[in-house]
């Protein structure tokens, strides 16, 4: 079997999300795993490499990686508890974290000559604050860089990053990444007490070369390249809930260049329609190729 051209490497996890009081639904997700899903149903050969739970909730994820293309030789099953992420409420957010199955994932368990194919290597989320994986993770990003592949950053900011993460962690990935993502959120968490443009200045400092793709929701996006700035607005449709967008826009960013797309503006509306195509659907929805195609072809005036 050929080897993916995207490596997505992280955490994939169980959402046990509250609509009603004391009703529960659970749905497969976690940053890393949604962007890996989105990226194989947009037509790019991918791989999930994490370690998931032996049970039920790891069979799942397993089983949607499989539906949605995913390279098979990435997944890590391990017997310890399922990583949960508990969701009482979604609006305003709140969550906790249980469960350790994805801190047994072990580098030296992947494929062997992965790094030698693999175009691009993504990085996101809580993988990176959580102990030992997060080492693990940026030793990785280093051995990638090294080697000559391109890496991806999305902080992806959630409560469980600390002191250490702002300061080591974000600085050094970020130094580390041909490609930044991030949203207005993630900014305000990451620089606290700095203006947009105040805390888009320090990093660039950082990384003076990366392309840093900043998302407003509803507001668009923002590609900063290092001699220019691209503006793209939100395609409007019809919201079920946003959970995802930002994953799905980052896996369109990705896929839109893996698929040759030469020119930033349709890069950006490719992934602008990934992110809206999301919003369609409750959940992290992973659009598919013909989707996108489909709602751009509608919406080219936008």
């Amino acid at each position: 079997m050929l080897l993916p051209r995207a490596v997505v490497f992280g955490e994939a996890l169980t959402d046990l999300v509250q609509g009603l009081p004391g009703q529960w639904k659970g749905y497969p997700g976690g940053a890393p795993w949604n962007v890996a899903r989105a990226l194989s149903r947009l037509g790019v050969s991918s791989a999930f490499a994490g370690s998931v739970s032996t049970d039920s909730l790891g069979d799942e994820i397993v089983r949607q990686s499989e539906t949605a293309g995913l390279h098979g030789g990435f997944f890590q099953r391990v017997d310890r508890d399922p990583l949960v992420a508990i969701v009482p409420s979604s609006r305003p957010p709140r969550y906790f974290f249980a469960g350790d199955a994805d801190l047994f994932f072990d580098p030296d368990l992947l494929p062997q000559g992965w790094i030698d194919q693999a175009e691009v290597c993504h990085f996101s989320c809580i993988s990176l604050a959580r102990q030992p994986l997060a080492d693990r993770l940026v030793k990785l990003a280093r051995q990638a860089k090294g080697q000559g592949q391109r890496i991806s950053y999305d902080p992806n900011w959630r409560n469980l990053m600390d002191s250490h993460y702002r300061e080591q962690t974000f600085p050094t990935m970020s130094a580390l990444a041909d490609m930044i993502k991030l949203s207005d959120e993630d900014l305000r968490h990451i620089y606290p007490g700095l203006t947009e443009s105040q805390a888009m200045y320090e990093l660039r400092a950082l990384n003076p070369q990366a392309q840093i793709l900043f998302t407003r929701g509803e507001h668009g996006m923002v590609l900063h390249t290092p001699d220019n700035q691209y503006q793209q607005p939100a395609i409007a449709v019809d919201v079920a809930d946003t959970v995802g967008a930002g994953d799905a826009c980052m896996a369109g960013w990705l896929a839109a260049d893996l698929l040759g797309i030469a020119d930033l503006k349709e890069r950006l509306r490719f992934s602008a329609a990934c992110a809206s195509l999301s919003c369609r659907h409750a959940g992290a929805h992973a659009p598919a190729l013909a989707e996108v195609k489909d709602l751009l072809g509608t919406f080219r005036g936008v």
